[in-house]
């Protein structure tokens, strides 16, 4: 075995995370299943796309023959290389592992690794309570739920400044932060800063995309506090660039004097609706008659319901609050394409420069994140470069959660993403 000498000591700020993977990991070569566990670790590194390793216990080791290829990582040892010989021609060097990695990635320690541009890694969660429900989709994952809400829940900053948050750093592939998520971390820092009074009223503006590669300030001004009403002004800066700003009303509450609301669309429930790959885990979520369709050929009327669910609860009722909202942001661009024959969300990011320009929201009841939720999502106009929708989310029983407003930018590439040497599929 070849010495190989690691590279930490001289990039000490070099990155590489390794997570568990909840739930089942397949990995297939056609029809031919190759590895099968439920102890898969998702191995994120600096600039490079997700990997994901497996038990060798897992794998089909009769399919495969080792061979004498080997590489060099500088961050994590010497990898050996097996090639697929069940088929024909074999494919080589499809899997590969490192005996005796670093210690900074110990873990993959028994570990291999599957090429999945050459195979496909499907991951299957399936939830404890009921095995109907979870997730199912392609590796790589975004992540998981509770991911997700470690990002939207900004901490205090370690400058000490009053009202001064700062979220997590996270990699993924597609590096934009989306707005929903922005505005749920804008609800939970006003709950640090007012955690007596629940937001009813939530805008936002999103001036220029962030990304996930830094940390988002964002800065909490109390702009008229009351016993009653509290109006509240969050501002996101990143590298010192202004990224968005938003206007939140708190309310300290009160019985009711009159009540009514809207009755709940007769659309099929979330076991009649499409599950739709996200590559999340920890969430489910099905869109009614699969109409959040990339297929630019296929046309339908300018709506989309979805149900959404999540697994685990988080602790605070703002951390409900911010999930409910983080997906508001993902309809009225898919509402809006879908009446329109040629276009489609597969040309978001290529052909189409699109992008959530800003939302308003009304919270009407707290609401469970792990019961149903139905996001009802038409977009009301279309023209000018914009998309108009409004929605309503709904609990299962018919009761009115929230309402919302929202628009987006639609518009056509002056220059197609690769005349100007820029990858576009990851922006806003």
């Amino acid at each position: 075995m070849t010495k190989v000498e690691s590279a930490w000591g001289k990039y000490p700020d070099y990155r590489i995370d390794v997570v568990p993977v909840p739930g089942t990991a397949r990995v297939w070569f056609g029809d031919l299943l190759l590895a099968e566990t439920t102890s898969a670790l998702r191995l994120v590194e600096t600039k490079h796309v997700d990997r994901l390793y497996i038990p060798e216990s897992d794998v089909h080791w009769e399919l495969f023959e080792a061979n004498d290829d080997h590489t060099i990582c500088p961050f994590k040892g010497e990898a050996d290389y097996w090639s697929l010989t069940a088929v024909d021609p074999p494919e080589k060097n499809i899997v590969w592992a490192y005996r005796t990695p670093f210690d900074e990635v110990a873990p993959i320690k028994g570990h291999v690794a599957f090429y999945q541009e050459r195979t496909r890694i499907e991951i299957d969660e399936r939830w404890a309570e009921d095995p109907t429900l979870g997730t199912k989709g392609e590796f790589p994952l975004w992540g998981d739920a509770t991911d997700l809400l470690h990002l939207m829940d900004a901490q205090p900053a370690e400058d000490g400044s009053p009202n001064h948050y700062v979220t997590a750093t996270w990699t993924t592939a597609r590096n934009v932060v989306e707005g929903g998520q922005m505005l749920g971390t804008a609800l939970m820092a006003t709950a640090r800063t007012i955690p007596d009074q629940r937001a009813t009223f939530a805008s936002m503006i999103f001036s220029k995309a962030a990304s996930f590669d830094d940390p988002i300030d964002v800065h909490v001004d109390v702009v008229k506090p009351g016993k009653t009403f509290t109006t509240v002004e969050v501002r996101m800066d990143q590298l010192g660039i202004h990224r968005a700003a938003g206007i939140l009303l708190l309310d300290s509450g009160s019985p009711d004097l009159i009540r009514h609301q809207i009755p709940m669309p007769n659309v099929p429930g979330p076991e009649g609706a499409v599950p739709y790959d996200f590559r999340t885990t920890g969430r489910d979520l099905r869109v009614v008659d699969a109409a959040y369709d990339p297929n630019p050929d296929r046309v339908g009327t300018p709506d989309i319901y979805t149900w959404v669910k999540f697994r685990e609860a988080p602790e605070t009722a703002a951390g409900h609050a911010a999930f409910l909202v983080q997906s508001m942001t993902h309809w009225t661009i898919g509402a809006s394409l879908r009446p329109h024959k040629g276009f489609g969300e597969a040309l978001a990011h290529r052909t189409l420069a699109t992008g959530i320009m800003s939302i308003a929201v009304n919270i009407h009841e707290p609401v469970d994140v792990t019961q149903w939720l139905l996001y009802v999502n038409p977009s009301i106009w279309a023209g000018h470069g914009l998309g108009q929708g409004e929605g309503h989310v709904f609990t299962q029983d018919g009761t009115l959660a929230a309402s919302y407003t929202c628009q987006a930018m639609i518009r056509g590439f002056r220059q197609s993403p690769d005349a100007m040497g820029k990858d576009w599929s990851n922006a806003m």
